[in-house]
């Protein structure tokens, strides 16, 4: 429902809406709406969301208030990097791999850490 539009008068921008082949329509218990970037997430609680169809085009649209959220990619270390930094630098895996970690995968730089 648009905000400061009585009753009446949406129903009759319904109407009209229907005769240019546009349908509208709420989509109830929505829980959250979650839009997702590389670095972040947009987080909307109990978001009111509402369908509209133009001729086959669906379109979204979303009302609420978003929190944004940090996304913490998670780093993958392949076992073969771990086992070359270890040998490289004459540690143990698990320090190579906390290295490799702390360094973002650069096999480079966790081997110079290491070995200072």
């Amino acid at each position: 429902m648009i905000p400061g539009m009585n009753p009446k008068q949406m129903k009759q921008m319904e109407r009209q809406m229907k005769k240019m082949g546009m349908e509208m329509k709420d989509l109830p218990d929505v829980k959250e709406v979650i839009i997702r970037f590389e670095d972040k997430e947009l987080v909307i609680p109990d978001a009111e969301v509402n369908l509209m169809n133009v001729m086959g085009q669906e379109t979204y649209q979303v009302t609420g208030t978003a929190v944004e959220v940090e996304i913490d990619a998670e780093i993958v270390i392949p076992d073969e990097d771990i086992e070359m930094v270890a040998n490289q630098a004459g540690v143990s895996k698990s320090d190579a791999e906390k290295a490799l970690i702390s360094t973002n995968g650069d096999l480079a730089e966790a081997i110079l850490k290491l070995s200072q």
